[in-house]
């Protein structure tokens, strides 16, 4: 992982530069900003591989930015960084697709462990997955982490995105809400089945809009969802 680009978006200068210097002691290249404002203007110009983003910030918060990231930028992997430990926030930034999260305080081997373990599943999960995934009506495209409904992009986050690709993956069969969440959230967290109700109505919203004649994504009452976008 040497090399690899990371992005620190933290305010207080001691913690950003006890984060940046252990990571790049550990081979990372490392930049860091310290206003909410200052990421996406930042993120046009630059594609780091992870951002750790803290949650309270000036300018925009850290989950508006993690919410405008994920629409953006789905296949940059993000560590929410935050002192909020009320559960709430916790499920809140799940469910806006951050994919793990480091309460303060904390130590900096936790930082590179936790950071090196999500850059691996996302390194594991771009070479396993296939390439393109398509039917007459859906395409997916892994690279860019892009869903098209007959060429109009669906603007899908990175949660959204996983969940409508391992049910194309397999039409007509039956995931239940606990198969859906091991897909989504490889690393055990604990998440409501509620999240993935979520996740599935706006999913199914965004292809709504797109295919209003249609119904791909079917919920089969007491189980799970399916894909099936015929009969």
């Amino acid at each position: 992982m040497d090399n690899t680009s990371l992005l620190v978006v933290e305010d207080e200068p001691k913690i950003a530069r006890l984060m940046a210097d252990y990571l790049t002691t550990h081979g990372f290249e490392v930049t860091t900003l310290d206003h909410g404002d200052h990421v996406l203007p930042w993120l046009t110009k630059q594609t780091p591989s992870l951002i750790l983003l803290d949650l309270m910030l000036p300018g925009k918060d850290g989950l508006t930015l993690c919410r405008e990231i994920r629409q953006q930028w789905p296949h940059i992997a993000v560590i929410m960084v935050t002192a909020k430990v009320e559960e709430v926030d916790r499920l809140l930034g799940l469910e806006l697709g951050a994919d793990d999260y480091i309460c303060k305080p904390f130590s900096p081997r936790e930082v590179v462990a936790r950071v090196k373990a999500v850059l691996r599943r996302s390194q594991a999960a771009a070479e396993n997955a296939p390439q393109a995934v398509s039917n007459a009506l859906v395409t997916l495209d892994e690279d860019g982490w892009q869903a098209l409904a007959q060429g109009q992009d669906l603007g899908l986050t990175a949660v959204e995105f996983q969940l409508l690709r391992v049910m194309m993956q397999a039409p007509g069969r039956i995931f239940s809400r606990e198969q859906l969440m091991d897909h989504m959230y490889r690393d055990n967290r604990i998440v409501s089945e509620r999240t993935v109700d979520s996740h599935i109505k706006k999913l199914r919203k965004k292809i709504h809009e797109a295919l209003p004649e249609q119904e791909i994504i079917r919920s089969v009452y007491g189980v799970g969802y399916k894909y099936q976008p015929e009969g």
